[in-house]
């Protein structure tokens, strides 16, 4: 005699539990991890693929189901196929590929498995917002034309162009255009380490717009947009800080009472500097987060740098 009980698939939308896949679940998809967490009536079924068998306990430990495998062996994939309703994709792409140095070969080894049974009902990509280029410290909305200058940049359009691939096939996909992130707790989190190596900064008059997002906005921002984000948008995920590169390396000196950094002219930054550095010091620009905030609907908790900042400067007494 048949069941009177509809199957899980029929059942009303409030009654099913969610299941999140986060790949590239580093300090930002912990800490995104644990806001839906916290939220509760999400009901959300939270897991990650890791490539490092070394993390499954500590993502086991975070209430997070571990899937081991890697974006570059597109074999291991497998089995994301038609898994999770959501997906929260954070992982870079390779730092280099022979002949390719324009493409994110992990990114499309991500979409062709998703592609292979039932797609996700939203996805949410971490891009960067080193896709605008430089930009002369113009104010910076999402309508602009990307521009990417280095090779990193231009992997990171390439997977801005996969996710919108997928689209096409009823994913709601969220592009979030990320600057610099910053945070207390993380790893290389503060311009603390600079201030006590004594790097150098630009001069005020060639000096550069910067941008930051503290982790924990950030993180608010990728759970925000897995409900809340319009499909195939592009957002801006930073904060209101308007400051040039040099302020924010004086204000973190200010607050952690440390030496300001000495200021060098850009022809004398170009033999002192790495050049990873000199990347950044090579671009300006001042990005609108408007749609942010009207669309996601995120309050920001730390809509300036130094209410980050300041929660460490009580950490390190003057000297150390």
């Amino acid at each position: 005699m048949p069941s009177n009980q509809p199957p899980l698939g029929a059942l009303p939308a409030r009654f099913r539990r969610q299941r999140l896949l986060i790949v590239g679940c580093g300090d930002v998809g912990l800490r995104t991890a644990g806001q839906l967490g916290a939220a509760g009536s999400r009901r959300v079924r939270v897991m990650a693929l890791t490539s490092s068998p070394e993390r499954v306990p500590l993502l086991r430990a975070c209430g997070i189901t571990p899937l081991v495998g890697n974006l570059d062996d597109a074999h291991s994939l497998q089995r994301l196929a038609g898994l999770a309703h959501r997906v929260i994709h954070l992982a870079p792409p390779p730092t280099d590929r022979r002949g390719e140095s324009e493409r994110d070969p992990r990114s499309l080894a991500l979409v062709r498995v998703l592609r292979l049974r039932t797609p996700p009902q939203a996805l949410v990509y971490g891009s960067t917002t080193g896709v605008y280029g430089d930009c002369g410290g113009q104010r910076v909305s999402e309508t602009r034309a990307v521009n990417p200058h280095t090779p990193r940049a231009q992997r990171r359009v390439d997977a801005e162009n996969l996710m919108r691939f997928l689209g096409r096939s009823g994913v709601r996909v969220s592009v979030l255009r990320i600057p610099g992130i910053y945070a207390p707790d993380r790893e290389g989190g503060t311009p603390r380490g600079r201030l006590l190596k004594g790097t150098p900064v630009l001069v005020a008059k060639e000096d550069v717009y910067t941008n930051h997002i503290h982790a924990n906005d950030l993180a608010l921002a990728c759970a925000a947009a897995l409900w809340r984000g319009k499909p195939q948008r592009m957002v801006n995920v930073t904060d209101d800080t308007d400051l040039k590169m040099g302020d924010y390396f004086d204000l973190a000196a200010s607050l952690y009472g440390l030496p300001k950094p000495p200021r060098i002219s850009r022809s004398d930054a170009n033999t002192a500097l790495p050049l990873m550095l000199l990347s950044f010091m090579n671009e300006s620009r001042r990005l609108d987060n408007t749609r942010m905030k009207q669309e996601l609907r995120l309050k920001l908790r730390y809509p300036h740098v130094r209410d980050g900042l300041s929660l460490q400067g009580a950490l390190f007494p003057t000297g150390q």
